[in-house]
């Protein structure tokens, strides 16, 4: 135990000296008594307190949870050789393996496909995309659901053209983050939903700032504007159903709120299908 605690704490001081503030999107302010990221930007960025974070550093702090390892593990930037290792020497033992989205159902499925005019998908509580229709591929675009596009949390706020497409972006992102710390109070342990706050915490200044608020938002319905690059902009109203068979998985379902929205959503989806065929 006392030669883990030693070699967590030279390996910490190790990767904090690795990364830069720019890295991590930090400000790089005046001269550093030495390189990397300090104690406290790395508690900041890990969502931990500085006195935790400075006692674990120290060995001092019994056996940290996994996820907290995990958002730590985010803020330093570390590999995934360096994720396990960290693991390892802090908690004695591996880390979880790594995510794997819960299967869809097939009911759920069948709902999506049976709502050819309305974009839907399929999410989980850390806002991974399980799945999605047509109409949502014809909306976001064909990388929707993949890639850098497969969290809906990332995609708002880390791909500048979903950014560019919300109207309303701060309202909708800032009751994003509401939610998202609501769903940590529920799934304290859970790594995925971890990597993602310690992520979006390192990666956006705006999801750091209205984080540390601890403002919780619990909505699942509303109204938002999207603006398309073919359509204009549309008027739609949202809506997130609970699937009831403890999945914890969510359909997303958007409706146009006027006429003019329907017509150009219908375009959209209408075009896109037309592209399918012509490309099959």
């Amino acid at each position: 135990m006392t030669a883990r605690r030693g070699e967590l704490a030279a390996f910490l001081r190790a990767a904090r000296e690795r990364v830069r503030p720019a890295d991590v999107g930090l400000p790089d302010l005046g001269r550093r008594r030495t390189p990397g990221l300090r104690r406290q930007e790395v508690a900041e960025l890990a969502a931990v307190s500085i006195d935790w974070y400075v006692r674990l550093e120290q060995g001092r702090v019994g056996t940290p949870g996994s996820a907290v390892l995990d958002g730590i593990a985010a803020a330093l930037l570390l590999s995934p050789a360096e994720r396990v290792h960290l693991h390892l020497i802090a908690r004695g033992e591996a880390p979880p393996p790594p995510h794997v989205p819960a299967p869809l159902s097939g009911s759920l499925r069948a709902v999506l496909d049976g709502m050819p005019l309305l974009p839907a998908y399929v999410m989980d509580f850390r806002f991974d995309v399980l799945a999605c229709n047509a109409a949502a591929s014809a909306l976001f675009g064909p990388e929707f659901g993949h890639g850098r596009m497969d969290n809906t949390a990332r995609m708002l706020f880390l791909v500048p053209e979903t950014r560019e497409t919300n109207v309303d972006w701060a309202a909708f992102a800032r009751e994003m983050v509401g939610n998202l710390r609501a769903n940590q109070a529920r799934y304290p342990d859970d790594p995925r939903l971890a990597e993602v706050v310690a992520e979006l915490r390192a990666a956006s200044r705006d999801f750091a700032a209205w984080w540390d608020d601890r403002h919780v938002h619990e909505r699942s319905r509303g109204r938002k504007r999207i603006r398309h690059a073919a359509a204009g902009v549309m008027t739609v109203d949202y809506d997130m159903l609970a699937a009831l068979d403890g999945s914890d998985q969510r359909l997303f379902v958007l409706t146009p709120a006027d006429g003019a929205s329907e017509r150009a959503l219908r375009g959209l989806v209408t075009a896109h299908a037309t592209a399918l065929a012509s490309a099959g």
